[in-house]
């Protein structure tokens, strides 16, 4: 039998936890034998359960929820007594924790917000305020399922738009979920499992790089290129750093619900006040605690489940998908709780940081083809969005400056504005509408995707230039999609319909994002359509995109630590990568052009 229930409700959790407190002893004995050892850990799961729905003093489904997967069924008379029924007996439960929005996430998601508006846009920043205070600034924002990219959506559009208030009526108000777009990776899973497989039989035979061009002039086109040459030797190093520091957390843990019980000011259920912070949390930096609302048993918890994931001591294999999880832990750590000075942590995260940096690319295709077919797979939802967004601006312009042009368009209000077209999609930490199904006709996709738009009538506008108008798409999704979107970008010209056609990335670009590592928090890319009102329409020349990217947060705070660097990391934040140009300076990408190349990857 298939089947299964989730829940998240804070009546369905409060239940769960009371159960939970009712199976959970009091007190360690401390005199337990190495027979109970089946039990200790049993009864340490349940103590982490415990803390995890303890945590904050209040339910909130966008950060918790439980997972209960029946194992073992038996038959049981029904209740009208006419035959018999499936009940079940065992039954596995996963609790799915995490991911809230930390002080340091809000504040750089508010700073990229407030660096778009003052630089991003034509401008001054105060002009993209006037537009959109007055109905000439067509905004629409899309976030995936997961909490914490919701959140950082929220905080990205108060910087944007200078608003004031708390996240949540913002989140509310303005960010729509589509997890058909933004989120999973099922389509793609056969092909990201084969490339994981091959990549851990790299690593581990340390095998010689395959070049499949047969050309040292373009490093990106080896199997696994950007993988430590001496990656099977860092493996055992990794294990080895990662088991004495989950030791010594082990340490801080032991007894800590008896001291927490002692010392009612750092009680979990006042954490309910790190959910919003924007500021450290100074009384529990100076007591020793982890920063925000994460208790030492739940640090623990993380760092063992690392230890135990990574190396398996009875099969003496590594898991090479829990790198990336390590190199996360310790850069948190480092960022968010040096004050705890865990030996061996720093070098634990060099020696993640170059695993991660060959391991974490390579995730997503071994090889550009691979890439670019992985890629497509997992982006084709956005990047038909991202199609569909151009087209409706084209569309507009068009009418706007020949309303004859086409009936269909005679809807909109008349506006003399030069377009400027706004896609960005950011990375992170239910849609209101799907993207198109690739069974409807492209005709069919025009007339679903057509958008509501709510435009100034120009007769009843009290401003100089009401035909003023601007759109901007705004697309918070995970480090999955953007990897992908940015492959399908890079590597599209490799595709056998397209033969002989050039990269929509130039040369140069392409080496740099081959020697650039992770795409961290608040990575983004951001096309920009401009519309060149002295070409005819029928001029292909007319519109042209632009394509810039930013791999996001800056990590080298953590590698040179110079007085300006530790100021940041006192705050704990780490500043935003300025976005950097895909494309040769004065060169024209015509959307006719970046249709043509990317419509087959898109759904």
């Amino acid at each position: 039998l298939s089947w299964q229930t989730k829940l998240k409700s804070a009546v369905q959790l409060q239940d769960l936890l009371d159960a939970t407190r009712q199976l959970v002893p009091p007190t360690r004995s401390g005199q337990e034998s190495d027979s109970d050892a089946e039990d200790l850990e049993h009864i340490e799961k349940l103590r982490q359960v415990k803390a995890v729905l303890e945590e904050g003093g209040h339910f909130s489904g966008i950060y918790r929820k439980v997972q209960l997967k029946p194992l073992k069924w038996i038959k049981v008379p029904e209740h009208n007594g006419d035959g018999e029924e499936d009940r079940p007996i065992e039954a596995l439960m996963i609790l799915k924790y995490g991911g809230v929005l930390t002080h340091a996430g809000r504040k750089q998601a508010e700073e990229l917000g407030r660096f778009f508006r003052n630089n991003i846009y034509p401008g001054e920043g105060t002009g993209l305020l006037r537009l959109h205070s007055t109905y000439r600034h067509d905004l629409k924002i899309y976030s995936s399922d997961e909490g914490r990219v919701q959140m950082s959506a929220a905080a990205f559009a108060k910087g944007l738009l200078d608003l004031e208030g708390q996240l949540t009526p913002i989140l509310v108000s303005l960010v729509s979920k589509d997890s058909s777009m933004l989120d999973g990776l099922e389509d793609a899973s056969i092909e990201m499992d084969e490339a994981k497989a091959r990549l851990h039989e790299i690593i581990i035979s340390n095998a010689k790089a395959k070049n499949t061009n047969g050309s040292v002039e373009f490093p990106w086109m080896v199997d696994g290129a950007g993988l430590p040459p001496n990656a099977s030797e860092l493996l055992p190093k990794m294990a080895t750093l990662t088991k004495q520091v989950t030791a010594q957390v082990k340490l801080l843990a032991e007894g800590e619900d008896e001291k927490l019980a002692l010392t009612s000011s750092f009680s979990r259920y006042d954490q309910a006040k790190a959910l919003g912070k924007t500021t450290i949390d100074a009384a529990r930096i100076a007591a020793g605690l982890p920063c925000g609302s994460e208790s030492f048993l739940l640090m623990f918890a993380r760092w063992k489940k690392l230890e135990r994931d990574l190396y398996n001591e009875r099969k003496d294999r590594f898991d090479i998908t829990q790198i990336p999880d390590v190199y996360d832990s310790c850069k948190y750590d480092l960022v968010h709780n040096a004050h705890l000075n865990l030996k061996g942590l720093e070098e634990l995260y060099k020696v993640a940081q170059l695993l991660a940096d060959g391991v974490i690319p390579n995730e997503y295709g071994i090889n550009p083809k691979q890439k670019l077919k992985i890629g497509s797979k997992i982006a084709r939802r956005l990047m038909g969005k991202v199609l569909i967004d151009l087209r409706n601006t084209r569309e507009e312009a068009i009418c706007v400056a020949d309303p004859k042009f086409t009936e269909d368009e005679a809807l909109f209000l008349p506006t003399k504005e030069v377009e400027h077209q706004q896609k960005i999609q950011v990375r992170n930490e239910d849609g209101r509408r799907s993207s198109t199904t690739s069974e409807k006709s492209m005709d069919q996709e025009d007339e679903d995707d057509r958008e509501t738009k709510y435009r100034l009538d120009p007769k009843y506008a009290n401003v100089k230039t009401p035909d003023r108008h601007v759109r901007t798409r705004l697309y918070f999704t995970s480090e999955s999609h953007i990897h992908s979107l940015m492959n399908v970008l890079r590597y599209c010209n490799l595709d056998e319909s397209l033969h002989g056609e050039d990269s929509l990335v130039c040369q140069s670009t392409l080496d740099r994002l081959h020697r650039t590592r992770e795409l961290d928090y608040m990575s983004n890319i951001v096309l920009r359509m401009f519309e060149n009102t002295e070409v005819p329409l029928e001029d292909e020349k007319r519109f042209r995109i632009e394509m810039t990217f930013s791999r996001g947060a800056d990590l080298s705070p953590l590698e040179d630590k110079t007085s300006e660097t530790s100021s940041l990391l006192q705050e704990h934040t780490l500043p935003i990568m300025g976005p950097e140009r895909l494309q040769e300076v004065g060169s024209c990408l015509t959307l006719d052009k970046f249709e043509k190349m990317v419509r087959p990857f898109a759904m």
